[in-house]
């Protein structure tokens, strides 16, 4: 058995990434639509106000992007502190599952790195769960969601957005900590502090937080769960037959991108919960809106950000 593979590229095409971008974003669009019943909540009128709350509205799922962002870190890293006894149902087999990945890692990546068949075929499916591609279907979501009033459709785009923004951070880190050399890195692979980046992986990260949150967003749409999470099964077996990736690698990012969508989703969505209204209609949204601001007799000079309804 060879140690590793040469001649192995880190990267795909450029051609080939942009046909998967291209692809994606247009299966996204045809998703969006499929399922695109405009889902509103209608505005409480003025008799049905609370006392003292007349005028306002509640903050836009994008005007408080960044402090749900914040918010996330915050649970996300305290996370181990408030860890319950009910939780053993999943974290034991987690662990057991992870810690026995460790042990077969090496030998099993060693096996896929005979078949350069298999490889070729894994980098293909893997371009699903890069960032460009899971970027663009996210934004996809939101872009038709917001041009075409489909409440649910936005708010898949930007919890989608907002998960995956929370699994680079965590991503980064753990592989900063982790340093976890590549399988085809040659006499290092599967090693720890070897400055490697394969621990854990980025690809699984990615799709399976999208795939959380579109699930979780579509529960009455079995066949888009079913979509979603084999894409996520697939691209995450496809690390692994690429020699990016080994089984504990994808295991964890898989199940960690999994928790954060989960949780993106059950903390900030909108629709169907009791108490909280979304604007009814793309009109009532808020649009960003740039300005540039001078005040030369006080020295004075910078940019305005603030968002407006149109």
């Amino acid at each position: 058995m060879r140690a590793g593979l040469e001649n192995i590229p880190d990267r795909p095409e450029i051609f080939c990434e942009a046909r998967f971008v291209i692809t994606e974003v247009v299966l996204s669009a045809v998703l969006a639509a499929a399922v695109a019943a405009p889902v509103q909540t209608p505005v409480p009128s003025a008799a049905t106000e609370a006392p003292g709350q007349k005028g306002k509205e509640t903050p836009s799922l994008e005007q408080e992007f960044l402090k749900n962002f914040l918010r996330d870190q915050k649970a996300i890293w305290t996370s181990p502190y408030h860890v319950r006894e009910a939780d053993a149902k999943w974290l034991v087999p987690l662990t057991a599952g992870t810690v026995a990945f460790f042990v077969a890692d090496r030998r099993i990546g060693d096996e896929f790195a005979e078949s350069s068949q298999l490889i070729r075929v894994g980098h293909a499916v893997s371009y699903a769960g890069s960032g460009y591609v899971v970027g663009g279907a996210t934004a996809t979501f939101y872009l038709v969601g917001r041009f075409t009033d489909n409440a649910r459709a936005r708010e898949t785009g930007l919890l989608a957005a907002q998960a995956m923004l929370d699994t680079a951070i965590v991503g980064g880190a753990i592989k900063v900590i982790t340093q976890r050399a590549r399988p085809d890195a040659g006499f290092t692979r599967s090693e720890f502090f070897t400055s490697g980046t394969s621990f854990p992986s980025g690809h699984s990260l990615n799709i399976w937080s999208f795939a959380s949150v579109l699930a979780h967003e579509y529960p009455d749409h079995r066949w888009v769960q079913i979509t979603a999470y084999s894409t996520a099964m697939a691209v995450s077996a496809a690390r692994v037959a690429a020699q990016r990736h080994y089984l504990s690698d994808v295991l964890v990012g898989g199940a960690l991108g999994y928790a954060i969508g989960r949780y993106v989703y059950r903390t900030h969505q909108r629709l169907d919960r009791a108490g909280v209204t979304e604007p009814a209609g793309g009109s009532r949204l808020p649009w960003p809106s740039i300005a540039a601001r001078a005040a030369p007799a006080a020295h004075e000079y910078g940019i305005t950000l603030a968002w407006t309804v149109r």
